[in-house]
């Protein structure tokens, strides 16, 4: 099996099979779905302080927040993404 690794900025790295969604935070749908995974416990900040240009969800229903615009996220996802085969 292989597992895709996405850089999400600064460093971060994310299971690419992992991902349902890469938004934007500007509408007020998402803010509520930020500020309830903040809530549960489910929000991982990834921005190193800097404002938020993308939200990725995860099929395991945690939130991550990036400093990358999500047009970015999606280009490393289907292009350069870094590959770790499993023995």
């Amino acid at each position: 099996m292989e597992i895709k690794l996405i850089n999400i900025g600064f460093g971060n790295i994310v299971s690419a099979n992992r991902i349902i969604a890469i938004v934007s935070p500007e509408s007020a749908p998402i803010k509520r779905i930020v500020q309830e995974a903040r809530d549960n416990g489910t929000l991982i900040d990834a921005t190193y302080g800097r404002r938020t240009r993308a939200v990725v969800v995860t099929d395991s229903e945690h939130i991550i927040l990036s400093a990358v615009q999500p047009e970015t996220v999606a280009q490393r996802l289907n292009g350069k993404s870094q590959t770790i085969e499993e023995e």
